[in-house]
Parts: structure tokens; C-alpha cells; sequence
């Protein structure tokens, strides 16, 4: 693999390839993700982590600025606004306040659905 394989623009090409036939894996933790993605390229494990870490970082930041970030095929990921409302303390019953809040959201796009229900 040459030197420009490893720019960023080509990362997200290279774990996308590496995780596509991901079948009877029920769940994966960050580790294992690392260790299928560095199995299945010539990247080693600390360049792989090294990528991921870069890429959280990235949609982190990006929607942190209230912005989002969309992979075509695997989905988007954004800011929802979720509005105050009144709730109750599970332990005692009492009505609370809980104030409104920013939260991330991830919508899958057409790709990931139609392989998850693949049969």
C-alpha cells in the first residue's frame, strides 16, 4: 500500500471494505473492531486506532458545532434538540425538572439497512 493510502480521505474507504462482510458477529467492542480492521488490511492495529480515534474526534467536533456528518451507504450522524420537559425521580415519585438538551443521533443510511435485512 502506498503512502497516500494511509491519508485520511482513503481511511474511511479502508474500514468500510474491511467491515463489510461482518456476518455472525452478534457485537463488537472498540478492540475487536481494531483487530478485524487491521486483520483484513495491511494497516497495522496502532494505525488502525490511531484512524478511529482521528475519526471520532472528527464527527465529535463536527457536532459539537451543531453540524453533522454523513458517510453515503452507512448514515449520518447529528444534533437533535431535545426539549425540556417535566419527569419524576424514580425513587421517590417527586416531579422533576429536566432541562433541555443537545444529543447525538445517528440515522442509518439506505446501504446499512438493506444489509442488515439482508437474508
Amino acid at each position: 500500500m502506498a503512502a497516500t493510502d494511509h491519508h485520511p480521505s482513503n481511511v474511511w474507504r479502508i474500514v468500510r471494505q474491511a467491515t463489510i462482510n461482518l456476518r455472525g458477529i452478534s457485537s463488537m467492542n472498540k478492540t475487536e473492531l481494531i483487530e478485524h480492521i487491521s486483520s483484513k488490511t495491511d494497516l497495522s492495529k496502532a494505525d488502525v486506532g490511531r484512524a478511529l480515534e482521528a475519526f471520532v474526534g472528527a464527527v465529535k467536533t463536527t457536532l459539537k458545532k451543531k453540524g453533522s456528518v454523513t458517510l453515503v451507504g452507512f448514515g449520518t450522524f447529528a444534533v437533535s434538540e431535545r426539549a425540556a420537559r417535566t419527569g419524576r425521580n424514580p425513587r421517590t415519585g417527586e416531579e422533576i425538572k429536566i432541562k433541555k438538551a443537545r444529543v447525538p443521533k445517528f440515522r442509518p443510511g439506505k446501504a446499512l439497512k438493506d444489509a442488515v435485512n439482508a437474508k
